[in-house]
């Protein structure tokens, strides 16, 4: 039976079998203060423990069976915010809230700009000159305002509020604050100082004069944080493209094939394992299943990354969500819902991106503290400049500049944007990131060790060379031992029938066959007597066998080939040899893991020539051969004991304690399930070019993070000694606090711009 696309589990094993995993949308938050808040309400819950992303808007929940939905969700509701479970079917639903968001801070902003722009030159006009001042202007300025301190700026006033009600403190409370004081400020100058003169400074824009008006500070503060969120939603719903596109792939309809023949659309929910349906061409597999009849191209990239089609035919076995190009499939389905490679690709796109990083979680913490300490400060800085003999005006100046800059949106943003968005860019090229701890393991390895067959190799048997004796044909050699081996369930003897047919086309039956284990095996071909096997099986007979072949076989033994021996009526034509091949991909993969300053290892339970001959082929030096699969791990643990960091790279069930030994695990191509689950990375495309793709894109996604956070740091540490000297006008500590945060997301955003290397076509070779 072929398989076609990728092997990924059904689920995640849980660390307790008890335990459940629940996810939950939390809307209402606005900064990481606010996540670390709801995490923290989520984590006292008895049995709880739970992870909150701010960029992505969920909670990650892992609880004991006793807490039921609805404490998780009261539980959001007293910290707060709102909170809905995520059901299954809507993993890839991000984009909904985003866009709905994001359409009303449009909305606000533009509404803000609009009024802000008369309302700065006013204001500014009636500070510097108020000679210009007629009566009833006043009036005019909050006419100007109040729409956008009070509508516009209305999220984050009523956000304040819920807060104050809880006694907590967020970023709107700054903002709402900054908001509500500079008004006040305004209208208090306005009408009581009014007739007091304004003396006109150079530099105006930075250090404000006496009886400043700050109505244009509250809109430009409005107009400032309304962009910077709005950007914000757009730059999230960017970064959660990968996630909807896969979920986009999910059949909402799927056309069952009855035991009659009869034909009956329904809906993907009603579809259940056993039945059969069908797939015309242009359409969509609706899910996991095994193709009964027909015959098509398949096109995986959506899934697997992988570019060129694949036929699919009896007994191939698809993945849902892939296209029938070109033919027409009845397909048996053989995993539906939850239980299908996709939902399960969700699964990790999805966890991948409301993971938390150490450093993420030590950000979370400081931003709880780091709101309240900042209102503190801004009224330091207030008593501060009075006491040492500061204007009110200055005082009040300075004080607001300290409230407005210190937001800490960027620190929030960090890392949950750089995440969000190397994982949805790592899903489309058919690399899955099963958290931010495989991101940092990438760092720090210093040897890759690549399990040889079916990692390395195709791990397929091939015939890659025919040697015939003189008087004999190519032709001949492949048509009379394809023909015997016809009858053969031995891969070797599948190998040779498939090349022969592949070749020859129809092969003649075989009468009289008969198997000898381990040796060859036996049969009649158009009235000749033909004997397939190994050397063995004719030396022990007394055939000896011709100077051409005996040469032939001794070199392609050393090369790491199996040969197998042709004999028509007792005397030898030819000599077959067969090989697992080696992905083309192989070479050009351990290169550039080479070029990245990584040792790589060949491990593998063949025998010293064969691994060898592999290692030499692809350009690896060091090779471990002979080692049982039992101790693979005993191997990696050996390499970790020397003291170097360890990657593994295998498919299969024998691989599955390597992967967990191994500092990095990567389980690649249709890997099995076993190999899947122990793996920190999953790399679905089947070309080995993907495992050097995963460490840049991982060590790429890092330095994203380490800017960000060095940015969000910087500026907050720069920035808050500025705003406290009074160096800064709070217009202009508005505008750098949204262009903090704007600088954090669309850095974060420049990795979707990563590229693959070049990788060879996968297609099997051909015989020569």
């Amino acid at each position: 039976m072929m398989r076609l696309g990728l092997a990924l589990p059904p689920g995640q094993p849980d660390a307790d079998a008890d335990l459940r995993e629940v996810e939950l949308s939390v809307s209402g938050m606005t900064c990481a203060a606010c996540a670390a808040r709801v995490e923290h309400r989520l984590n006292r819950l008895d049995g709880v423990r739970a992870t909150v992303n701010f960029a992505t808007g969920r909670a990650q929940v892992t609880a004991a069976p006793a807490v039921g939905d609805e404490s998780l969700v009261r539980a959001v509701v007293q910290a707060g915010y709102d909170a809905e479970l995520v059901e299954p079917a809507r993993l890839g639903d991000t984009d909904d809230g985003d866009s709905g968001r994001a359409r009303d801070l449009w909305r606000r902003l533009i509404l803000s700009v609009v009024l802000f722009v008369p309302l700065a030159d006013l204001s500014i006009t009636f500070t510097v000159l108020p000679q210009w001042r007629f009566t009833g202007w006043q009036w005019l300025l909050i006419g100007l305002a109040a729409p956008v301190i009070g509508w516009a700026a209305w999220p984050f006033h009523r956000a304040a509020a819920r807060n104050l009600r809880r006694r907590a403190a967020s970023m709107d409370t700054l903002v709402s604050l900054g908001i509500t004081a500079s008004s006040a400020w305004s209208v208090y100058a306005m009408f009581v100082q009014a007739e007091r003169p304004s003396p006109v400074s150079g530099v105006w824009l930075l250090l404000r004069s006496e009886g400043a008006i700050y109505l244009e500070v509250a809109a430009g503060l409005t107009a400032f944080v309304l962009a910077g969120r709005y950007f914000e939603a757009k730059a999230r719903r960017n970064a959660g493209s990968a996630l909807r596109e896969l979920a986009a792939l999910q059949a909402k309809n799927v056309t069952v094939v009855l035991a009659d023949g009869a034909r009956r659309s329904v809906p993907i929910g009603e579809l259940r394992v056993g039945q059969r349906f069908l797939v015309r061409p242009g359409g969509t597999i609706a899910t996991d299943g095994r193709v009964v009849e027909g015959r098509a191209a398949v096109d995986t990239s959506t899934m697997t990354g992988e570019s060129v089609p694949v036929e699919a035919s009896e007994n191939t076995e698809v993945v849902g969500g892939t296209v029938a190009l070109d033919g027409t499939l009845v397909v048996e389905a053989t995993r539906i819902g939850r239980d299908t490679q996709l939902a399960a690709m969700l699964r990790l796109v999805s966890q991948a991106q409301n993971g938390d990083a150490r450093v993420q979680r030590l950000v979370d913490r400081i931003s709880a503290f780091f709101v309240p300490a900042v209102l503190v400060l801004s009224v330091l800085t207030l008593v501060g400049w009075l006491a040492f003999g500061g204007s009110v005006e200055r005082s009040f100046s300075a004080a607001l500049a300290v409230l407005v800059i210190a937001c800490p949106c960027a620190l929030g943003l960090a890392t949950p944007t750089a995440l969000m968005v190397a994982s949805g860019r790592g899903a489309r090229l058919g690399v899955f990131i099963k958290g931010y701890q495989a991101m940092e393991s990438t760092r720090t390895i210093d040897t890759v060790v690549l399990d040889k067959t079916g990692t390395v190799t195709t791990g397929r048997m091939s015939v890659v060379d025919v040697q015939p004796t003189e008087g004999a044909s190519r032709a001949e050699v492949l048509q009379l031992a394809g023909a015997v081996e016809d009858a053969s369930e031995h891969p070797i003897g599948t190998a040779i029938t498939s090349a022969a047919r592949s070749e020859l086309g129809e092969l003649p039956s075989v009468s009289g066959f008969r198997a000898e284990p381990g040796l060859g095996a036996y049969g009649v071909v158009l009235d000749h007597e033909i004997v397939v096997g190994r050397a063995t099986l004719f030396t022990e007979r007394g055939v000896r066998l011709p100077r051409v072949i005996e040469n032939a076989r001794v070199a392609w033994e050393r090369q790491g080939r199996t040969t197998v021996v042709v004999s028509r009526d007792s005397e030898v034509i030819g000599l077959l040899a067969v090989s697992d091949l080696v992905k083309p991909s192989a070479a050009p993969a351990v290169a550039e893991l080479h070029r990245l300053g990584l040792r790589t290892v060949l491990l593998t339970g063949d025998n010293e020539e064969t691994a060898r001959a592999v290692g030499a082929e692809i350009g690896i030096q060091e090779v471990v051969a002979g080692v049982l699969p039992g101790d693979k791990a005993r191997e990696v643990a050996r390499l970790r004991a020397e003291g170097h960091t360890v990657a593994v790279v295998g498919d299969g069930v024998n691989d599955a304690p390597a992967l967990v030994t191994a500092d990095l695990g990567m389980a690649i191509g249709a890997g099995t399930d076993v190999a899947i689950d122990a793996a920190d990375l999953i790399l679905v495309r089947d070309e080995l070019t993907v495992v050097p793709d995963a460490v840049r894109l991982a060590r790429a996604a890092l330095w994203t993070i380490r800017g960000n956070l060095f940015w969000a740091f910087g500026y907050n540490v720069a920035a808050l000694p500025l705003a406290a000297a009074g160096l800064l006008n709070p217009l202009i500590a508005g505008a750098a606090m949204a262009v903090s945060s704007l600088f954090v997301v669309s850095n974060s955003l420049r990795l979707r711009k990563f590229s693959p290397a070049a990788v060879p076509s996968s297609a099997d070779q051909v015989v020569q």
